[in-house]
């Protein structure tokens, strides 16, 4: 069953020919990442594009290399998580015949390929850390040896980075090397999520809607308009991904030049929006700071602990607990043995977190 559109409706223009890759939306979040893609691509610069999954990062970065001046040299991406670790080195670097078991030919890695253009290293933050030393040594140096390999060999590669990791907490729980971190954070790019600019889904819907409807020869030109009150207000955890999936799933049912969702979805996204709505400011602090706990194990204070973590005063963390009815269970003294001698160090230990 399908919730086809009424009147009152939103019409879209016809599909044109061809369609950019171009950055869409007019909020201010995202105008201000598209005036660091102008001025950060014309520059040899590392970037570091860091935000939720599904808000664009590989847009951005392939945005960052059609503006430089390797624009017309090759673009290689690499998603360090789909690729074994066993096998992410020889995929980086190349690797000799008879460097490992199966190694019968030599092979070159996406470094010597990506050679005078850039590389984009996906999901940087899964990187194993027994190769974060090789990949410093290239962005220092621009050289390395192929697995294998006692030869040196140079390149010239411009490095753009994403995650949708903290880095800043993992450089700081020893799982990414601060050295390699700081080498490719010279010039950080934050994407805003799609809840957060709510304003650009109409064009967004748009560009999905003329996207898909041009890729399957229908004329879909119309949306209602309680529909797409229904878009906007829903919450998107898969950001712009998943508008994308639910657009392109309608356009496959739409069989007029009205947009049809399937009614379970509309309903599901309805539900979800009157939620989010109905959610207030106390509430989301609330869940934001039980999850800092979670993570922290209960810990406040200290390098790891959750006030770390949200950017907080221990103090400020307290008072806002305590204004939200999060109970201290207990606290407890805590000996800390470091590489520079033994220190008592007063943390907050929560054996159970309570809301009053």
């Amino acid at each position: 069953m399908v919730a086809t559109v009424q009147n009152p409706i939103v019409n879209f223009p016809a599909p044109e020919a061809r369609l950019s890759n171009a950055i869409i939306g007019e909020r201010r979040g995202l105008r201000n990442v598209c005036d660091a893609v102008r001025m950060v691509a014309p520059e040899d610069t590392a970037v570091l594009i860091s935000g939720e999954t599904g808000t664009g990062k590989e847009l951005i970065a392939q945005a960052i290399h059609e503006q430089s001046a390797r624009s017309r040299a090759p673009y290689i991406k690499v998603n360090c998580s789909a690729i074994p670790s066993g096998l992410l080195e020889s995929e980086l670097f190349g690797h000799e015949r008879g460097a490992f078991t199966g190694a019968f030919t030599q092979t070159t890695g996406r470094f010597q390929h990506a050679h005078t253009g850039t590389l984009f290293l996906d999901e940087i933050g899964d990187l194993p850390l027994e190769l974060q030393p090789k990949l410093l040594r290239v962005l220092q140096e621009q050289e390395f040896e192929r697995l294998g390999s006692n030869r040196t060999i140079r390149v010239d590669v411009r490095i753009v980075a994403a995650t949708n990791q903290n880095l800043h907490q993992m450089v700081r729980e020893r799982r990414f090397r601060a050295d390699l971190f700081y080498r490719l954070n010279v010039f950080p790019i934050a994407l805003p999520p799609l809840r957060e600019r709510r304003e650009d889904i109409p064009l967004l819907v748009q560009h999905f809607v003329r996207k898909f409807a041009l890729r399957m020869n229908k004329e879909v030109r119309h949306i209602s308009e309680d529909v797409m009150e229904a878009l906007r207000h829903y919450d998107w955890p898969g950001n712009i991904r998943e508008l994308q999936n639910v657009i392109e799933r309608a356009a496959i049912v739409s069989s007029g030049p009205n947009l049809e969702i399937r009614s379970g979805e509309l309903k599901r996204m309805v539900a979800g929006a009157t939620t989010a709505l109905t959610r207030t400011l106390d509430e989301v602090q609330r869940d934001h700071i039980l999850e800092a706990l979670r993570q922290s194990r209960g810990v406040v204070a200290g390098r790891n602990g959750a006030a770390v973590r949200l950017g907080l005063a221990r103090a400020t963390l307290e008072y806002r607990m305590r204004k939200l009815g999060i109970a201290r269970a207990r606290v407890v003294r805590v000996k800390s043995a470091c590489n520079y001698g033994v220190s008592d160090m007063e943390s907050e230990s929560f054996g159970k977190i309570t809301i009053t």
